[in-house]
């Protein structure tokens, strides 16, 4: 399918559910990247009775008891078999951290100073982020080995954390990016996301009188391409948080828990 928005064409795509797992997997990328472990994780509504409990990963917003979104974890870097899972709080920035030591076992997830984006090409480390409506981004460049994962609320799109990330790359890793890969995972769509003027402002859009839905991964796709990633080569997932059918937590429908964006390299 082609989605044409300011006379750049992207692809949409469906993820995949993984049979009795509550993930949703890109399949191009499982194909051409079999070094890759990547994903988004779902609410787990269907994989079992209606009274198992939510697939719960939001350790800061309070959407379940932290003994079982810690227990939730555990079960994701057990299924993912990573030595490390990092994570931080996100403050809805631009920062973007660098993972370039010995993983660290001692703690699931292991936390690291705030920020919206992680880098690595260390094997065994998956990085992650919770959203619950806000894009997930993912960044490969194979020819490194290398990988981003991105936190993009509209805050941290308007102040450049998808460009942030590719120049961490390149930095850390020599990345060119048209080398990168880009992924918009599932997120809420541009037909449901409708904010405020200040917000169309802030991203460098069109400015409406009211309140206007708005497609962040739209916008986060073009500032790609000016960054230099090629068009072909970035994929926005279908899977809408709140009018969607797959079971992702949304916070515009009101729910507290959080679903985990992860990327990394297998051992």
């Amino acid at each position: 399918m082609i989605h044409r928005v300011a006379d750049t064409p992207f692809r949409v795509v469906l993820e995949s559910s993984e049979n009795g797992w509550p993930v949703l997997v890109l399949d191009e990328w499982r194909d051409a990247f079999p070094w890759l472990v990547q994903g988004t994780t779902t609410s787990g509504s269907g994989l079992s009775e209606a009274t198992r409990p939510p697939f719960d990963l939001g350790l800061f917003s309070e959407g379940s008891s932290e003994d079982a979104v810690r227990h939730n974890w555990r079960t994701l870097a057990d299924g993912l078999q990573a030595t490390a899972v990092v994570h931080a709080r996100q403050p809805h920035g631009c920062v973007v951290r660098a993972w370039t030591g010995e993983p660290d076992v001692a703690e699931v997830p292991c936390l690291v100073d705030p920020c919206d984006g992680h880098i690595t090409r260390t094997p065994g480390v998956i990085l992650a982020v919770t959203t619950a409506d806000c894009v997930p981004a993912f960044v490969v460049d194979p020819a490194r080995r290398a990988v981003a994962m991105e936190h993009a609320g509209w805050r941290g799109a308007a102040a450049g954390i998808l460009e942030n990330a590719l120049e961490s790359m390149a930095d850390r890793f020599g990345t060119r990016p048209g080398d990168a890969h880009l992924h918009l995972g599932p997120s809420i769509c541009g037909d449901c996301y409708e904010v405020g003027p200040e917000v169309h402002e802030a991203l460098g859009q069109r400015v409406p009188t009211s309140a206007t839905p708005i497609d962040l991964r739209a916008i986060l796709s073009n500032r790609a391409v000016v960054a230099g990633v090629g068009a072909d080569r970035i994929s926005v997932s279908g899977h809408c948080t709140l009018c969607g059918d797959v079971g992702l937590f949304s916070h515009r429908r009101g729910d507290a828990q959080r679903q985990v964006g992860f990327l990394g390299i297998r051992v």
